[in-house]
């Protein structure tokens, strides 16, 4: 501990560990004296362990965040998973229900009375086609309103099968009734029969609809 007594002189620092100050008429001779080692040990661990302490604090702030991290990437993951499992079940069901369709359809339409009857547009024919009647024999088999996306899946080429039924074997009529809109917006209706012969054997019945322009605007034909 440093004491000083009436210092009113500048101050020297003498090698040695002792404080003189310079010739006055009045000064005192303070003594510093040495830190122990015992000390300085002492102030040294209590540095170490405040620097340990601190480390300890961060380390422990980050483990939360990591932890937090990993819990968010196995949750993406299971959620990833589950997805997978979803599109697996959900192909499983279509499978099954197109081969349920199937089955139901080979037992309440066996091949030797089932006839199919389907529906597609002349190419390049302008008639907006609104709704089509079928009737078989004079009995009502089909009658189809179509929208705005069936229309033009037609007239991209695409194919409806408009009905499916038993019929007997033999001689049979069916009247075809057409509904539509000619390219100016005028409304147009034709209706026209055909004869045709079921064999013990599935019969597939195709009918080409076009407008009044047409040579033939509704064509029959088997597939």
């Amino acid at each position: 501990m440093v004491r000083l007594n009436r210092i009113t002189n500048t101050v020297a620092i003498e090698p040695g560990r002792r404080v003189s100050h310079l010739p006055s008429d009045g000064w005192a001779r303070a003594r510093c004296e040495p830190i122990p080692a015992g000390a300085r040990v002492l102030v040294v661990a209590c540095l170490l362990c405040l620097g340990s302490a601190h480390g300890w604090t961060q380390q422990k702030d980050q483990q939360p965040q990591q932890k937090g991290q990993q819990e968010q990437q196995n949750h993406k993951q299971e959620m990833r998973g589950l997805d997978e499992q979803i599109q697996e079940i959900k192909s499983d069901v279509l499978r099954i229900t197109a081969e349920l369709s199937r089955l139901e359809e080979k037992l309440l339409y066996p091949s030797g009375t089932q006839v199919a009857i389907f529906i597609a547009l002349a190419k390049g024919d302008p008639m907006r086609l609104d709704a089509v009647r079928l009737k078989i024999d004079g009995q009502l088999a089909a009658h189809y309103i179509y929208g705005f996306k069936e229309l033009e899946a037609l007239r991209k080429g695409g194919v409806q099968r408009i009905y499916v039924g038993n019929v007997a074997t033999g001689d049979h009529q069916l009247e075809v009734l057409v509904e539509g809109k000619l390219e100016g917006g005028a409304d147009f209706s034709r209706t026209q029969q055909f004869a045709f012969r079921k064999e013990v054997k599935p019969k597939l019945v195709g009918l080409t609809l076009a407008g009044p322009n047409s040579s033939n605007p509704i064509a029959l034909g088997e597939w």
